[in-house]
């Protein structure tokens, strides 16, 4: 017991940090033979994050929605946070062709092979995905774990016991509750993510080896030094912008960031950011059950933004073409709209890829030479799509006077639902 509570004393994310040090040397004493002692610890963690991520969305939406006073409310806020969605993905793809530019990572890599297992992925119509975002069967979005269509529903159900005013006021409280249930159970749940995250880094470590790595390292840093441009320089600016400390910023979302980059899932850190802009950073906890699921759902700046504009000039590169600034243009507008316009499709970062370069006119078989490396890259990618996930609800929040600065600051405590959200230290 003592050996517990001394391990709970310590802060998450040194806990969480711990764990990815720990699993990195791991697995890498441990070499290939040993992914299958780790994979599963790695494995279960992500289970139980899946586990809780769909019922916790659909509470958590339907109690901002109906405290948030009805329709004219949720659609400023909406409104706002979609355009700050648009602006930061916009920046990304900005920063993705700049850094590609200056590290040239398709030139002097030599004959690549191809993944074995490479398919090019089909890229659905517009209006596909437009019609999959209304559920024809509610019960089975939330049980296929269909984040969009939950949203939806949750949103239409919120706004339903607004309309109903008083009559509503018992279930109104019953979601309440039932919203506070399901972040006590994330609260037991976060604790097992240094478990989890050695075993994910262990096996990663373990199993994957250099000898994939070398032939596009120069993508690889490539894409980890844009990454860390857009969190760094573009976030950080942003926040300074609205009169933020960046630093006070980065702090509070470190423990989701860590998650992001060990689970590669923007859903699997979603409780943990949830948790990180309320309680850490002081967001109104309405608005936040509502942009953070949103957010994991649309915002990626890291999938697609990032990732595409890099891809673009490797493969433009490698097979020795020029891009045209029309198809600059072409990128950017591709990139910004598609990462809404293929929100919940499975590989949105393959079919983001996909589509900008079908966009562009460049050979959409290219990316198949980067699948091989894909885990590597989609750890800093999700990092950055999750950071970015948090900074537009931190936007919105201090435009529309829904941040908390004392709490934002470190200067006074979290209420009694912000205190239930932080795992114990």
């Amino acid at each position: 017991m003592k050996l517990v509570s001394w391990w709970l004393g310590i802060r998450f994310w040194k806990r969480v940090l711990a764990g990815f040090v720990l699993g990195a040397l791991a697995g890498w004493a441990c070499g290939p033979g040993a992914v299958a002692w780790f994979q599963p610890l790695g494995d279960v963690y992500v289970a139980l994050i899946k586990m809780i991520a769909v019922p916790l969305v659909f509470f958590a939406v339907v109690n901002s929605v109906s405290s948030l006073h009805g329709v004219q409310r949720m659609a400023a806020l909406g409104g706002r946070t979609f355009l700050w969605f648009a602006v930061t993905a916009a920046l990304a793809v900005g920063v993705g062709l700049l850094v590609g530019h200056l590290t040239n990572p398709g030139l002097g890599v030599g004959q690549l092979a191809m993944a074995a297992d490479y398919k090019v992925r089909e890229v659905p119509s517009a209006v596909k995905v437009l019609l999959d975002v209304v559920p024809t069967n509610p019960f089975r979005a939330l049980s296929e774990g269909k984040i969009l269509q939950v949203i939806f529903f949750a949103g239409l159900l919120g706004l339903a016991l607004v309309k109903i005013g008083e009559k509503s006021a018992r279930l109104r409280e019953l979601f309440g509750e039932a919203n506070d249930a399901m972040i006590q159970v994330t609260r037991f749940v976060l604790e097992m993510t240094p478990i989890g995250t050695f075993g994910l880094i262990a096996a990663l470590v373990a199993g994957y080896g250099f000898e994939k790595l070398l032939p596009l390292g120069k993508f690889v840093l490539a894409l980890y030094a844009a990454c860390a441009v857009q969190i760094v320089l573009v976030y950080g600016g942003l926040l300074l912008a609205h009169g933020l400390s960046p630093r006070r910023f980065f702090r509070g979302v470190l423990p989701a960031m860590q998650v992001a980059f060990t689970s590669s899932s923007s859903f699997a850190s979603m409780p943990v950011a949830l948790r990180s802009v309320t309680q850490n950073l002081g967001v109104a906890p309405a608005y936040a059950s509502f942009a953070v699921p949103l957010g994991a759902s649309i915002k990626m700046d890291g999938c697609g933004a990032i990732y595409p504009a890099i891809s673009a000039i490797f493969v433009a590169q490698y097979f020795g073409l020029t891009l045209e600034p029309a198809q600059y243009f072409v990128i950017l507008l591709a990139s910004v709209l598609g990462s809404f316009g293929t929100a919940g499709v499975p590989g949105t970062a393959t079919v983001m890829v996909t589509l900008v370069l079908s966009s562009a006119g460049l050979p959409v078989e290219g990316i198949g030479y980067l699948v091989a490396i894909d885990r590597v890259l989609d750890m800093m990618r999700t990092m950055t799509n999750v950071t970015g996930q948090m900074l537009v609800p931190v936007l919105v929040a201090r435009e529309q006077g829904l941040l908390d600065m004392d709490v934002y600051l470190g200067e006074a405590a979290p209420t009694a639902l912000h205190a239930e959200q932080e795992p114990a230290r």
